[in-house]
């Protein structure tokens, strides 16, 4: 599917949620998030729970997404307030002529890992040459990667890219890539210390490469 292709279906699909994305009173601030809920929500789910919105007069509703692609879509189509989104997402966005704009920042620092186990030997950008790295993120990982490669004298063309979707984790442990790009580590490599395979000797972050920002 291209990537024009596959922005169509996900405005239309966005336009088609469009009535229960915002919230039927008009006094009322809706929040998309850009995934399930997970820790770098936090900030957001403190000041809810802590009664900092209601302090404030505001009436916040905080709504997670069955497909990530579709909040900012939301947004522009004017059927929300704002949406978590990523700084290289908003870039490709906006470049496909929908009125976005980034208005403030969740996570002032890369997120975003570039990961493999010890058992793959890997422990450098240049030791990717010939393995298999898993991405998620079309259009935005596989360019990351390839500056990543670029740096190390090698190309796209030097390894093999498999789209595991956000199976970040299943795909590392069990063998099906030999690095992954889109683990995040406040969260992925968590979830691999608690399967036992501890981010400090167990797993070798070789980068950080992307910001998790708030566009609207």
């Amino acid at each position: 599917m291209t990537l024009s292709r596959r922005a169509a279906i996900a405005t239309a699909a966005a336009l088609a949620l469009a009535p229960h994305a915002r919230a039927a009173d008009p006094d009322s601030f809706t929040v998309l998030l850009d995934w399930f809920v997970n820790p770098d929500h936090a900030p957001l789910f403190a000041a809810k729970y802590a009664g900092a919105y209601e302090k404030a007069g505001l009436k916040v509703n905080l709504i997670a997404p069955t497909d990530p692609d579709i909040p900012p879509r939301l947004v522009a189509a004017g059927q929300a307030d704002i949406a978590l989104s990523y700084q290289t997402n908003l870039y490709l966005l906006c470049d496909q002529g929908l009125p976005l704009r980034r208005t403030a920042t969740l996570i002032n620092q890369p997120l975003n890992t570039l990961m493999a186990l010890p058992a793959s030997g890997i422990t450098k950008i240049s030791d990717l040459k010939g393995k298999k790295i898993g991405y998620s993120v079309a259009g935005v990982e596989d360019v990351l990667i390839g500056t990543m490669l670029a740096h190390a004298g090698l190309a796209l063309t030097d390894v093999t890219l498999v789209n595991i979707n956000f199976n970040i984790v299943t795909a590392l442990i069990s063998h099906e890539v030999d690095a992954v790009i889109g683990g995040y580590r406040n969260y992925e490599e968590i979830e691999l210390k608690e399967k036992g395979f501890s981010p400090s000797s167990s797993c070798r972050r070789i980068t950080a490469c992307r910001h998790r920002m708030n566009s609207s």
